[in-house]
């Protein structure tokens, strides 16, 4: 048989970017959500999502307004937290694997260099460490799930950094950008793939123990938050759309209330010997999703 994907979460980019992938790749995918289903109280799945009897279940819910979690501490837990182990609780009773989507503000950005799956989590923010906590619940409800820690994610669709920034551009010449954080930008269409990806190659061989765990996944490269602005900027402007120049500055002349890594850079290469995926350049990604903005907006 092959995949049959359950997505929890609807309206956020990657379900959406999910659904998309799976239509053109021919994958059975259900998506369901608020208000159905709300992970934050649900004790089970609706009946349609038992009924379309999944290969697995993908959490994509989550509560992502980094710096409101920091007035909104018990709401961000109960979504990243006590939420995913519900529903990794859900994928168990149904007896398929769960993969969750968490973050790479699970670390502390100390770390000179990328990090990789076995480096120790230290959140610096109520957003980070919900996230690892629903990464605990998630472990401790079934053994057999894939926990996916990705990084800024930009697409399309909803708001994002991407989007934020050539909206920004259509009334202004020049922008500030923060330019002394580095990560890994990663497209949430790219990333739906390698989740479709993941749940295919679940499917064909059957759960193994290799698949358990935690991976990274982003897309290869890394930037500033200011280089992610610049090449959606070329991207734009070669297509007729909104640009402006990117002034760099440092996090400390941009003080928001959740505290951000300065080094968020994943290392994606356990991913690539256990699932053999490789995603593309971040800056490929970019221009793809900026082409699609930009055709929307003329």
């Amino acid at each position: 048989m092959g995949a049959r994907v359950l997505v929890i979460g609807k309206s956020g980019q990657v379900a959406t970017a999910l659904l998309e992938r799976a239509e053109a790749r021919e994958i059975p995918a259900l998506c369901v959500g608020r208000p159905e289903v709300d992970i934050a109280t649900m004790d089970t799945l609706p009946h349609q999502a038992a009924a379309f009897a999944p290969t697995v279940v993908v959490n994509a819910a989550a509560y992502t307004a980094v710096d409101k979690a920091e007035d909104e501490e018990d709401a961000a837990f109960a979504v990243n937290a006590e939420g995913a182990g519900r529903v990794a609780s859900a994928a168990a009773k149904l007896g398929v694997p769960v993969i969750h989507i968490s973050t790479d503000y699970v670390y502390d950005g100390a770390k000179t260099g990328p990090y990789v799956e076995t480096d120790s989590p230290r959140p610096l923010g109520v957003y980070g460490r919900a996230k690892l906590a629903g990464e605990e619940a998630v472990a401790k409800a079934t053994d057999r799930h894939v926990i996916l820690r990705t990084a800024w994610v930009f697409s399309p669709f909803g708001r994002n950094f991407v989007r934020t920034m050539l909206t920004l551009a259509e009334t202004r010449d020049r922008l500030k950008i923060v330019d002394d954080q580095r990560g890994s930008p990663t497209y949430a269409l790219d990333l739906a793939d390698a989740i479709l990806t993941i749940a295919e190659r679940i499917a064909e061989t059957g759960w193994q123990q290799r698949y358990q765990g935690v991976f990274h996944a982003a897309n290869a490269g890394e930037t500033t938050w200011r280089g992610l602005a610049r090449e959606a900027f070329a991207a734009s402007a070669a297509l007729g759309g909104p640009t402006a120049a990117a002034d760099p500055i440092p996090t400390a002349d941009y003080p928001t209330p959740a505290v951000r890594p300065l080094n968020s850079r994943l290392d994606c290469g356990k991913l690539k010997a256990t699932f053999g995926i490789d995603l593309p350049d971040w800056w490929v990604g970019v221009r793809d999703c900026v082409g699609r903005i930009v055709a929307e907006k003329t």
